[in-house]
């Protein structure tokens, strides 16, 4: 097993624990509970997978469950209710403990549960996704999706630890783990181009789930963003960096329908938006654009963007983003290969060059 700490400037700091076998070492679960009462929230997916075996790694511990529709449309105050509906007929305290058992959507739900529930209560991440484990469930982003726009109703809630058990992996989906594997390319181009380059040469094994390659893939990942993390928690600087191709793809994700593309789909599709800008500023060249599509393409990730999708549209939807200031749309461009610029003013006749000239 390999432990990360998420070093924050106060009294938030916590591990990540990454290895096999995880989810069955109850020490790691209990050192990390304050109290008998423990809610465990997961998904129709997750459920009949690995509830059971948590279940008894919590032993004589007063557990409860709430089990959540799998997808990303689910992702709602109408479902977030559900959860606090069972913390409140099971008189849950404020000393509860809330377990987050499933992928992004069911983090990220669980997390802004635990933030909101007697304002605020212990919560530990049990990510079940590749793209959960390198990303959602590591820097204290929680919330829920309005029809309006992705991840606008949340709050920064760091969890106690996150316990990243590679075992899950084996019974995720290959269209899900190449969703994860949109983030992982993502800390190279940003920050990282020695695993860039490795993730180049090693994305066949990636793909046929080779455990050393997925555990470094896993490992490396944590590391760039827990490094982010602790010198950015609440997102007012380089944290930003980490949403490279998000603002584009919040916007595919919430035009599309939600649940229509998978999350790390929708960011593929979006960092060849971002690449292609980043090319029009003359930040990167033609051979660099087509590196980055070429990287997404080998994963096994759509890069070519949804063709009943407006350039109206994508406007409309991409004008409601956190980034954004002013009413000025921002985004997240590479500067280079392996560096990431921090939130530009996007002048609106590029955008719309790029959105009416890059279809993948």
């Amino acid at each position: 097993m390999k432990e990360l700490q998420v070093a924050l400037n106060n009294d938030r700091s916590y591990p990540i624990y990454i290895g096999a076998g995880l989810l069955a070492q109850t020490e790691l679960l209990t050192k990390h509970i304050r109290s008998k009462q423990v809610l465990i929230v997961t998904n129709e997916t997750i459920a009949p997978l690995y509830l059971v075996q948590l279940q008894k790694a919590l032993g004589d511990y007063q557990v409860e469950t709430v089990i959540l529709p799998d997808g990303e449309q689910y992702k709602t105050l109408q479902y977030l209710e559900k959860v606090f509906d069972q913390l409140l007929a099971k008189k849950f305290s404020r000393n509860a403990t809330l377990i987050a058992l499933g992928g992004g959507v069911i983090g990220d739900m669980g997390g802004f549960a635990a933030a909101c529930y007697q304002r605020g209560i212990t919560f530990i991440q049990i990510p079940t996704t590749l793209l959960a484990q390198v990303d959602s469930s590591v820097g204290g982003k929680t919330g829920v999706n309005h029809p309006l726009g992705k991840n606008m109703i949340g709050a920064f809630y760091q969890p106690q630890c996150v316990i990243a058990d590679a075992d899950v992996l084996d019974t995720l989906d290959d269209r899900q783990l190449s969703a994860g594997l949109a983030e992982v390319i993502k800390y190279g181009l940003i920050r990282d181009l020695a695993f860039l380059q490795w993730l180049e040469a090693n994305m066949p094994k990636l793909l046929a789930r080779d455990k050393d390659a997925l555990a470094y893939a896993i490992e490396r990942s944590c590391l760039n963003k827990a490094e982010v993390v602790g010198e950015d928690e609440f997102e007012s600087g380089i944290r930003a960096t980490l949403n490279l191709g998000h603002t584009f793809g919040h916007a595919i994700e919430t035009g599309s329908g939600y649940g229509h593309y998978l999350h790390g789909e929708a960011v593929a599709i979006g960092t060849c938006f971002a690449a292609d800008l980043s090319r029009r500023l003359g930040w990167l060249n033609d051979a660099d654009f087509e590196r980055i599509v070429a990287v997404f393409k080998a994963a096994s990730l759509p890069v070519t963007p949804p063709k009943d999708m407006t350039t109206e549209q994508y406007v409309d939807l991409m004008a409601v983003d956190k980034k954004n200031i002013d009413g000025k749309i921002r985004v997240i461009l590479l500067e280079a290969v392996g560096k990431a610029s921090l939130p530009v003013n996007v002048d609106l006749a590029q955008l719309q060059a790029t959105l009416n000239g890059y279809a993948g």
